[in-house]
């Protein structure tokens, strides 16, 4: 229900300020506008994401839990999303999720709703407990 409502109000939303931006602009301008928003936000999306899986890997390479990096690389991917779809309204909640503090804010109020209060999990690195050996074993290429 609340999707639906969603669903119907943002495009009706995005109409309005489209309207309201168009009228003391004028159409050329806004439309220009949405164009240059498009690019740059294409632009700063792939960036950022590229940020993002590096960050992901240097988590996974020091043994933490990569899930508030991933998390982060999904609200970008919703920013690009939304970034991508015309309006004013959205590109303003693109461009907030492409701020780096307040995204990962808006990602630990999400998380400590769904009741997770702990995102870096850390394991130990293999050298540090006699008890973990690495496996060993023979291996053969298979064409």
């Amino acid at each position: 229900m609340l999707m639906i409502l969603f669903l119907l109000l943002v495009p009706l939303a995005e109409i309005a300020t489209f309207v309201a931006v168009g009228s003391r602009l004028g159409a050329g301008l806004t439309v220009l506008l949405v164009v240059v928003s498009a690019v740059v936000s294409i632009w700063l999306v792939r960036r950022k994401g590229f940020a993002t899986a590096t960050r992901v890997q240097a988590m996974i390479a020091r043994g933490e839990s990569p899930a508030l990096g991933m998390l982060e690389g999904m609200a970008l991917l919703v920013a690009g999303v939304l970034l991508v779809l015309p309006g004013f309204l959205t590109d303003i909640a693109a461009f907030m999720l492409l701020i780096p503090p307040l995204r990962r804010g808006l990602l630990r109020l999400y998380l400590r709703h769904m009741g997770v209060t702990d995102t870096v999990i850390r394991n130990p690195p293999a050298g540090d407990d006699p008890e973990r050996r690495p496996l060993e074993g023979e291996s053969r290429r298979v064409d």
